[in-house]
C-alpha cells in the first residue's frame, strides 16, 4: 500500500482496521488497548512510513517539556560551565516548549540524592538529567523516576543497566588516551605514575582507571601506576595524600587526575616543588585547566563540549518522552584532547 500523500492517522486506522480514537491512544500510549491492537497500529507505522508531527500534537494536548539537571553541589568550574550552558539552551530550545534547570545534589549523600529525586513531581516535571556518582540508591531512584513516568537518564557519570542512555564521552577510552598521553610523554626509562580521583566510586572514574591501566600494561610495561588516590574534594586532604605519595615514591614522573577537578592536586604537587618533574595530564576545559595548560602545570586536557553535552542531554530526554530515536551521530559525545597549542 503507498500513498502519494503524507500518511494520516485515518490512513493508519484504515491500514489497521481499527478506529481513528483507537490509534489516538496507541500514539499517546494510553492505557486500554489491548497489546495485540497495539501491534496492528505499529505495524502500519511501519508499512505506511507515517511521522507524527509532534508539534502539533504538543500544541493541542498544550505540552511543555520541564526538564532538571541535577547536578552536583561541589562540582567546581567544570560545574558551574554546564550550568551556563543550562541557562544558553532555554534560548536555543524555547520554540520547541522546552524548558531546563539545575538542582544542585550532595553528591557524597546518595540517600539526599535519592530523596530529592523521589520528590520530583511528574505533574510539574518531564526529565531529568542526573550526574550522580553509582550507588545501589541512585540507580533505583532513576528506575522509580522512569516508572512514575519521568524520562530519566544518566548524566556524564554512568550508572550500572543504563549505559545506552547515559550521555557523556566514553570513559574508559578516555583513561586509555590519558595512559597513551604519558606514556608517550615520559622519557624514563622506568617510573611511577600516580593517579588521582575524587572518589573511585564514581563510575566515570572507574572506567578511566580501567582503559588507563589496560594500555599502561599492554604498551608501556616500563611504567607503574600506583593505586588511585581520592580527595573527596577536599583541598586539605588532597595535599596531604599526593605529599605523601611522592615523600614514598622518589620516582613519580606522571600524574593523571580522572576527577573534572585540577585545581587542588595541581595545586598540592606545586606545594610540594615537584611540579616541573611531573608529567600531568588532567581531565575537563575549565579556566583553571586553561591557564594551568598556558603556563605548563598541565601537559594536556581531555576534554567534552559541556555545551554539547546539555543539548544531547536534552534531545535525548525529549525523545524518551515522544518515543522517538534520537540520532546516533548527533548524540556521540567526541573526546577532545587540548594541548598548549590547540588551546
Amino acid at each position: 500500500m503507498t500513498y502519494s500523500l503524507r500518511p494520516t492517522t485515518k490512513d493508519l486506522a484504515k491500514a489497521a482496521g481499527v478506529s481513528r480514537a483507537t490509534v489516538d491512544r496507541v500514539l499517546n500510549a494510553r492505557d486500554g488497548v489491548k497489546q495485540k491492537t497495539v501491534d496492528k497500529v505499529n505495524a502500519a507505522i511501519r508499512e505506511l512510513g507515517f511521522v507524527r508531527n509532534l508539534q502539533a500534537a504538543n500544541l493541542a494536548r498544550q505540552r511543555n517539556y520541564n526538564f532538571i539537571f541535577a547536578l552536583p553541589r561541589s562540582g567546581g568550574e567544570f560545574v558551574q560551565q554546564i550550568e551556563r550552558h543550562v541557562d544558553e539552551a532555554k534560548q536555543v530550545f524555547l520554540a520547541d516548549d522546552i524548558w531546563a534547570s539545575v538542582e544542585y545534589i550532595s553528591e557524597n549523600d546518595p540517600h539526599s540524592t535519592s530523596d530529592f529525586l523521589a520528590s520530583i513531581d511528574p505533574a510539574l516535571i518531564s526529565g531529568v538529567a542526573i550526574m550522580a556518582p553509582e550507588t545501589p540508591q541512585v540507580r533505583d531512584a532513576i528506575k522509580r523516576l522512569q516508572e512514575r513516568n519521568i524520562a530519566a537518564l544518566p548524566f556524564i557519570s554512568n550508572q550500572s543497566g543504563f549505559e545506552d542512555n547515559c550521555v557523556g564521552i566514553d570513559n574508559r577510552a578516555a583513561g586509555a588516551t590519558a595512559a597513551t598521553l604519558l606514556g608517550r610523554f615520559i622519557k624514563s626509562e622506568t617510573a611511577s605514575l600516580m593517579v588521582v580521583s575524587e572518589s573511585m566510586q564514581s563510575r566515570d572514574s572507574q572506567d578511566r582507571r580501567l582503559g588507563f591501566d589496560d594500555v599502561l600494561n599492554a604498551d608501556f610495561p616500563n611504567l607503574r601506576a600506583l593505586p588511585s588516590l581520592e580527595t573527596y574534594g577536599d583541598w586539605d586532604r588532597a595535599e596531604s595524600i599526593i605529599a605523601s605519595s611522592l615523600a614514598n615514591n622518589a620516582d613519580i614522573a606522571g600524574l593523571y587526575i580522572m576527577s573534572s577537578e585540577a585545581e587542588a592536586p595541581v595545586t598540592a604537587l606545586k606545594t610540594s616543588g615537584r611540579l616541573n618533574g611531573v608529567v600531568t595530564i588532567a581531565h575537563e576545559r575549565t579556566p583553571f585547566t586553561e591557564q594551568a595548560l598556558h603556563s605548563g602545570a598541565i601537559d594536556a586536557i581531555i576534554a567534552q563540549n559541556t555545551g554539547h553535552l546539555v543539548r544531547s542531554a536534552i534531545r535525548r530526554l525529549k525523545g524518551i518522552i515522544d518515543n522517538r530515536e534520537t540520532l546516533k551521530s548527533q548524540e556521540t559525545i567526541r573526546t577532545e584532547i587540548l594541548l598548549k597549542t590547540n588551546l
